[in-house]
């Protein structure tokens, strides 16, 4: 029987300790503020910063949340994080993506000081993270890896698999992977024999962006498969990249979508927020 590891919980317990943390500080006298932009009115942008506002509400970090106009310019936007930058008071800036198109994406994330780049996307950060130094991490990564520790899955030794190569997740999966002392082989969609490769994997990561592209075929006998994907499938149910009543009866342990990896995320946004650089 295969175990079911479950994101909403394990996401509610790092909240939960996270919580506690705060608490303490505050205590102290210190706290912690993410300052949220976001540019339009992108609906699925607007449920995120929702959902990101809620959870600072709960574990009592202070939040600011600049809601701009889709017409707002580049220089404008470069301007207010200039400020954010340099006000004390806050220790997170997040931008939400996409930005409008006029707006140049890796400018605005260059902007962004690296010591308040909760989201891990700095140069500064993904350099930080490739040669073994301290740096924000990119949050659903380092998410997937407290699923497999919370859950009591060894990755030191083990054969891990990446499939995808996004700077998001793909890249910074792989070598958090490697620091954990896994062994590690990236797929993407230039593969040759990707089944070959697949199949020999312990831990599965999917990270493809196509909805149950991984069936049982794909999957070794007993293997950790964790589904990074999001989808809407025909009947307009939520689904991943991974075929998950195909592959759950070979699984020794298997995330679902939604409830698996998607929780994490945020919880790790919160940690990077409260603990500061990992």
């Amino acid at each position: 029987m295969y175990q079911i590891i479950d994101g909403k919980k394990i996401s509610q317990e790092i909240k939960d300790e996270l919580k506690e943390q705060v608490a303490q500080l505050k205590a102290e006298g210190k706290s912690r503020c993410l300052a949220v932009v976001q540019v339009g009115n992108d609906p699925a942008s607007g449920v995120y910063v929702n959902n990101k506002k809620k959870a600072c509400e709960y574990i009592g970090i202070d939040s600011l949340s600049y809601e701009l106009p889709e017409e707002t310019n580049e220089e404008e936007l470069l301007k207010l994080i200039g400020e954010l930058n340099t006000r004390e008071d806050v220790n997170g800036i997040l931008v939400q993506l996409p930005v409008p198109k006029h707006i140049d994406e890796e400018k605005i994330l260059l902007a962004i000081a690296p010591e308040k780049d909760v989201d891990g996307f700095h140069p500064v950060n993904v350099g930080n993270l490739s040669i073994g130094r301290p740096g924000y991490v990119s949050c659903t990564p380092a998410g997937i890896i407290q699923l497999l520790k919370r859950s009591g899955i060894e990755i030191e030794g083990k054969e891990c698999v990446v499939l995808g190569r996004s700077n998001i997740v793909g890249k910074p999966m792989a070598m958090l992977l490697l620091r954990e002392n896994g062994t590690v082989t990236v797929c993407h969609s230039r593969t040759k024999n990707l089944k070959e490769i697949t199949k020999r994997a312990d831990i599965l990561v999917a990270a493809i962006g196509k909805p149950k592209f991984i069936d049982a075929s794909y999957v070794k006998e007993g293997a950790v498969v964790i589904d990074v994907g999001i989808h809407r499938n025909e009947n307009n149910k939520l689904c991943g990249d991974v075929d998950f009543d195909s592959v759950a009866p070979h699984c020794s342990a298997i995330t679902p979508v939604p409830g698996g990896v998607g929780p994490m995320t945020i919880a790790m946004l919160m940690n990077n927020c409260v603990n500061g650089v990992l």
